[in-house]
């Protein structure tokens, strides 16, 4: 659980290149909540970053709050890999900050048993809003830059990144029904599973979910209390496991006397 939970931030900080058309199913619903005071109104949508691209997320009613915004925020802004001829992207920083060998091979494992159910990060709705944004001329910004993503991740502790030498069948399954559960459950706006995984990621490794979730998401809350002094529409697109659970961005908003309410 904690590899995949790792894996899933990691996969948004990784370059990526636009997916083959999938065959696209019934709407899904994920969730969304709001802030607002008289001037300044915060959509914070729950993403999920690797999506099998069969479910029309990007509908009605996820599409008219982010029209209405002015800008989108995401975790952070990653460089993509580029077509031949395009300019070179900004360096990724430097190769100190390289997570460890046993975080990788964890995290690899976790990315292999999405691809083995078609989630790809290109179909993912952060890069699917940040491409959206881009076309249409919104700003988007980062909450945290890439840097210090991987600076967070070469902290990890060793005992969470270890993974096996070699990916045995029962943990690669049961991996992949975990990838399945939550991604179905994005699709549904089902923070009660979210809320469960982030509960056994706490208990099994409490400094990795430290570092992932609590103090992040409170970091995230100050942003926001910040940015609701300034007039406009912003739409704050984040991990659904970030909007979930007792330390979530919005707990951490209610402790700082902000109220959200769930749109969707």
């Amino acid at each position: 659980m904690a590899g995949f939970l790792v894996a899933a931030v990691l996969a948004a900080a990784s370059p990526a290149v636009a997916p083959a058309a999938a065959e696209v199913q019934p709407s899904a619903a994920p969730a969304m909540f709001v802030v607002r005071d008289a001037d300044t109104t915060v959509y914070l949508f729950g993403t999920f970053h690797a999506l099998d691209g069969k479910s029309a997320w990007f509908n009605e009613r996820v599409r008219n709050a982010f029209e209405q915004s002015d800008e989108l925020v995401l975790e952070t802004l990653v460089p993509e890999a580029r077509a031949p001829g395009a300019p070179r992207p900004k360096p990724f920083p430097s190769l100190s900050m390289t997570p460890s060998a046993s975080f990788l091979a964890s995290t690899r494992m976790a990315i292999s048993a999405g691809q083995s159910h078609g989630m790809q990060v290109g179909n993912g709705a952060d890069m699917v809003l940040r491409h959206v944004a881009e076309t249409e001329g919104k700003p988007v910004e980062g909450l945290e830059t890439l840097e210090s993503q991987l600076n967070m991740f070469t902290r990890m502790p060793a005992t969470v990144a270890a993974a096996p030498r070699k990916a045995d069948a029962p943990a690669m399954d049961s991996l992949s029904k975990s990838m399945v559960e939550m991604q179905q459950a994005w699709k549904q706006g089902d923070q009660a599973v979210f809320v469960r995984m982030l509960g056994e990621l706490e208990r099994g490794a409490p400094d990795t979910y430290r570092m992932m979730f609590t103090e992040r998401n409170a970091r995230w809350a100050d942003w926001i209390r910040a940015r609701m002094q300034t007039p406009g529409t912003v739409f704050v697109a984040v991990g659904a496991g970030h909007l979930a659970g007792k330390d979530s961005v919005l707990v951490r908003l209610a402790q700082l006397g902000i109220r959200s309410s769930r749109v969707y």
